[in-house]
């Protein structure tokens, strides 16, 4: 575990790094988890009970629609949060389901245990606000995109957000991300080797 808990202090030093102390506390609070591809971590009507911390592997974030169709609204691979936040801090039942596209490793942080995080070292606080702050302002950009972008410009956009998924999952995952067909990603991608 030291080597991947390292990735994790080495992620929040890019932000407000930590002390002795408070690193010890993170690592008294956080589990870490081996998660089987194809695996959930959350599913729907479920209450979302952790912050993830992705260490190895990739998921998905997506709802399934009256007619059984999926919707992915967020990936997240090494280094990065997954986390279905209305639920979470509301401790609602969840209409999403989080799971593995790869066999992946996690770190997780339970609500009480973030809670005593931010209480007793602010500086968690601060961390975790940035980096809500900036899945905030990458949903307003993908609410952009999908009300004024062409399905080119969508592809442009997943490209420059996720640059190291492009060629890690279908293209069924990444046109349910874009709200357009996969023959019609196919297209997209076929234009771009052309070029």
């Amino acid at each position: 575990m030291l080597k991947e808990i390292d990735l994790l202090i080495s992620y929040f030093k890019s932000y407000v790094p930590l002390s002795k102390e408070e690193t010890e506390a993170l690592k008294e609070r956080i589990t870490e988890r081996k998660i089987k591809r194809k695996q959930f971590i959350m599913q729907e009507n479920d209450v979302c009970q952790y912050y993830t911390f992705v260490v190895s592997g990739c998921f998905k974030m997506y709802g399934i629609d009256k007619d059984g169709v999926e919707h992915n609204l967020q990936f997240a691979s090494e280094n990065d949060w997954i986390v279905d936040i209305d639920s979470f801090h509301n401790k609602k039942p969840s209409k999403l389901y989080i799971a593995a596209l790869e066999n992946s490793v996690v770190f997780q942080i339970e609500r009480s245990d973030l809670w005593y995080l931010y209480v007793y070292f602010p500086k968690f606080n601060r961390n975790f606000r940035v980096i809500m702050e900036q899945k905030f302002i990458e949903l307003q950009n993908r609410m952009l995109q999908n009300i004024s972008a062409t399905g080119e410009e969508k592809y442009e956009f997943f490209l420059a957000q996720y640059p190291q998924l492009a060629n890690r999952i279908s293209n069924v995952q990444i046109a349910s991300y874009l709200g357009i067909t996969p023959q019609f990603l196919s297209k997209i991608r076929g234009k771009r080797v052309k070029k």
